[in-house]
């Protein structure tokens, strides 16, 4: 049986965008504003959702394919500094996913980030959400040397909880998520509903499960740390 399903876990670990948290308002927003403003005919909104999870460059890639990398250094730069000044306009918790933090709260069950993000974008939209304080730990793409997928930042977000990787799950919404994930010796859970491109498919990642969305995925987290009645 899939040891999610046993339940027994004590801790659950989210990836930021596009699993526990919908930043795709804003930070499309901030790549169309940036293509009107350079002369360039905006992305849609569904193309750069998708794209959201690759971080500025991967929706710079998209919003301006043919910049050099002198250019695309410096849209970067430009980006970053448009979304750090507007950076929780419309970002959202994703729907259900309140109740279930809530719920592990309650319960004491220890919570937290870990993120591709840079601290200093992570840890103000953490702030804005009024989840920062909530959280056991948050760890950003630049809290340790190392990124996803390797599993150094989970098992440095475990050591800050007090956990143990083994009785913990780690939700995200990439392959690099889950590869991350399993070499920590966590369990995983793919978020089906996350921000991936069309040429992607959850299923390959290896997940132990995949959630199709946030109540699916709020009814494995409570099984899998035995909270469901």
């Amino acid at each position: 049986m899939n040891r999610l399903r046993d339940g027994g876990h004590r801790a659950v670990l989210f990836d930021l965008d596009g699993t526990l948290v919908d930043t795709a308002p804003d930070m499309v927003r901030i790549l169309q504003a940036l293509q009107r403003d350079r002369g360039v005919l905006p992305v849609s909104y569904d193309l750069g959702r998708s794209n959201v999870s690759n971080g500025a460059l991967g929706l710079l890639r998209i919003g301006f394919p043919d910049a050099d990398d002198d250019l695309r250094e410096e849209l970067r730069l430009d980006y970053l500094d448009r979304y750090a000044a507007g950076i929780c306009e419309h970002s959202t918790i994703f729907a259900g996913l309140e109740l279930l933090l809530l719920d592990l709260d309650m319960a004491e069950i220890p919570w937290g980030v870990v993120t591709n993000k840079p601290a200093f974008l992570t840890n103000p939209l953490l702030q804005a959400l009024q989840l920062a304080e909530r959280a056991a730990c948050s760890v950003s793409g630049d809290t340790v040397p190392l990124r996803k997928p390797h599993p150094a930042p989970l098992l440095h977000a475990c050591e800050l909880a007090g956990v143990d990787p083994r009785e913990s799950i780690y939700i995200g919404d990439a392959s690099r998520d889950i590869e991350a994930g399993r070499a920590a010796g966590m369990g995983t859970i793919a978020a089906g509903y996350g921000y991936i491109t069309e040429d992607d498919d959850p299923k390959r990642w290896g997940a132990d499960l995949i959630a199709g969305d946030t109540e699916e995925l709020a009814k494995i987290v409570r099984k899998a740390v035995n909270l469901d009645s």
